[in-house]
């Protein structure tokens, strides 16, 4: 009789297939996952708490997608909360990720990506802070300029008496958080960060834009103010799907400036770190949001619903000079 196959576990999870690649371009394995998720998950587990939990997984041979409902054959040990989603017009069954073995398990699952909800259950509709998304334009070595935009809502901020804390997405951009206190009503949250975008637009609109729409952004850093009511951002500390396997990692604000997204990888992250956690030290205690600002917030319209009535209106003008140029 051969011998029985042995099996890896951590956590009491059983692993396999640790040696895979992967994903293409990551130059990691999933072990390197499951290695660098178990590394970090005391820095990692508290952005995650008590949190719906989207994640982005990654199988052999498929592209990359995004998981909100678990599947059926999700252990029982693994905690979760419903919740309808207005997207998808759908309950939805999320995972809430609160403890080491359900992260190792979702890393067993090549769960590469963590995006939790701005709120914690049971309190969804209170974002815990604001997230500020500063995307460049389209192009290489565009992170520099993304930096130079957050400094701009740095000092938006400052301006109104607030403070945030900075990451790298992991991608090409920065992400801005700025804790404020649970008695903010979702939709106050909301336009909050609307205003906060506008006046970091003001202070250089050379550099940035609030142009929802692509085309309108002439190649500039879009402050991107949309993270708020039932989105999800990337958390700390998480993966992300990127050459090289990139990590979205806390960043001291006099430092940001002479990094790189490709610094903080799977494969160095956690020796970076070691015992500390950069991120809770650099993440202020919650604010309470000034009233105008909120007032202010609210006379701006939300640039979804902008750029879908945009888009709209122009499908309708190119549609209209199509028929005016057709030969008769």
């Amino acid at each position: 009789m051969g011998a029985a196959k042995s099996t890896e576990s951590l956590a009491d999870v059983p692993l396999t297939n640790l040696d895979q690649p992967l994903f293409e371009g990551a130059d990691a394995t999933k072990r390197d996952l499951v290695t660098y998720l178990d590394a970090v998950h005391t820095r990692l587990l508290p952005e995650l708490e008590q949190r719906p939990l989207s994640v982005v997984r990654v199988r052999p041979g498929q592209d990359p997608f995004m998981q909100k409902n678990v599947p059926k054959y999700t252990p029982e040990w693994v905690a979760t909360t419903s919740h309808w989603a207005e997207s998808s017009q759908r309950q939805v069954r999320y995972a809430l990720c609160d403890d080491r073995r359900t992260l190792v398990w979702f890393a067993n699952q090549r769960a590469v990506e963590y995006h939790p909800t701005l709120g914690r259950v049971p309190a969804l509709d209170r974002a815990t802070h604001l997230v500020l998304d500063l995307d460049p334009p389209e192009g290489d070595d565009t992170f520099g300029v993304a930096v130079r935009a957050a400094l701009l809502v740095r000092q938006a901020l400052r301006d109104l008496g607030l403070d945030g804390a900075v990451k790298t997405s992991g991608a090409k951009g920065v992400h801005v958080f700025v804790p404020i206190s649970t008695d903010v009503e979702m939709p106050d949250a909301a336009a909050a960060t609307r205003a906060i975008a506008a006046r970091a637009e003001r202070i250089d609109p050379d550099l940035a834009t609030t142009a929802y729409i692509k085309a309108d952004r002439g190649g500039k850093v879009f402050v991107d103010s949309t993270r708020a009511g039932g989105a999800t951002v990337v958390a700390a500390f998480s993966p992300r799907i990127r050459p090289g396997a990139t990590v979205s990692f806390p960043v001291p604000w006099d430092e940001i400036e002479n990094v790189s997204p490709r610094d903080f990888t799977i494969r160095n992250a956690a020796a970076l770190l070691g015992e500390k956690n950069p991120w809770a030290d650099a993440l202020p205690a919650p604010q309470e949001l000034p009233a105008d600002l909120v007032a202010e917030g609210h006379e701006i319209p939300v640039a979804r619903v902008v750029a879908m009535h945009e888009g709209k209106r122009r499908k309708r003008a190119a549609e209209k000079a199509a028929q005016e140029n057709e030969p008769e």
